[in-house]
């Protein structure tokens, strides 16, 4: 049986597109919800690109290609982030609760990731063969899996956004937290960046977006002014027939 106790409420938290529910608490939650509503945009267009993109049409499949080398380095840091630093510390902190439902809830998080994995990998197989000797056989593969990984991580996100994250709101101290965005922002290089601001920003309202940056000041804003147009470029190669 787990206890309750009262925890502040925190910053205001983003409802985007996609996301099943907000878990309210002490936590800023929008880093991950941004990913979330990112990963589950980008799967959508890689999925309806992988199914409508024309077999001859080779500078796309190498936009999706360079696409999803970028999109799946994000995914996979952040996978990571959570197995190695997130998921620990709440397993200690709901047995100590004696929270046996979250301790099933955050053991089926890792298991999930495991689902997840060989997913990633056939895409990426895919998407590297359709740019350098693309047939109609690989293609047709592809777009099975990148729809069958849409739905995976989907219904991951899902289960992760109602039963995993009011866990982190209910048990997980600040600097815990503070832990796992540090982990999230590391070996980030500039390469990396460049992609990945305009990349979390696509698809939000200015609103959303004011939310999204308040808490890392002005230089994520600058940068989103000098990298937008060339992403834009990218995502509509990559994503021409999506």
């Amino acid at each position: 049986m787990s206890t309750t106790t009262h925890r502040p409420a925190g910053p205001a938290l983003l409802d985007l597109p996609g996301q099943t529910h907000v878990a309210e608490g002490p936590l800023d939650l929008n880093g991950m919800y941004l990913a979330h509503h990112a990963f589950r945009r980008d799967l959508a267009s890689f999925a309806a690109a992988a199914a409508g993109t024309p077999v001859g049409e080779i500078d796309v499949w190498r936009g999706l290609a360079v696409r999803w080398e970028r999109f799946s380095h994000v995914l996979h840091h952040h996978h990571t982030t959570e197995d190695d630093v997130l998921w620990p510390q709440l397993l200690d902190l709901v047995d100590a609760d004696g929270d046996t439902a979250g301790r099933a809830t955050l053991e089926a998080m890792e298991a999930e990731h495991q689902l997840i994995d060989p997913l990633l990998a056939a895409c990426a197989e895919g998407f590297a063969r359709m740019a350098d000797r693309p047939d109609e056989e690989t293609r047709s593969r592809l777009a099975g899996t990148t729809r069958q990984a849409c739905d995976v991580l989907g219904e991951h996100l899902r289960h992760e956004e109602t039963g995993a994250l009011p866990i982190v709101q209910r048990l997980l101290p600040q600097e815990g937290w503070d832990r796992v965005e540090e982990a999230a922002g590391s070996g980030a290089t500039f390469a990396r960046t460049r992609f990945l601001v305009p990349w979390v920003a696509d698809g939000l309202t200015p609103e959303q977006r004011d939310t999204a940056f308040s808490s890392v000041g002005n230089g994520f804003r600058v940068l989103l002014w000098f990298t937008r147009r060339r992403y834009a470029r990218e995502t509509a190669l990559a994503f021409r027939y999506a």
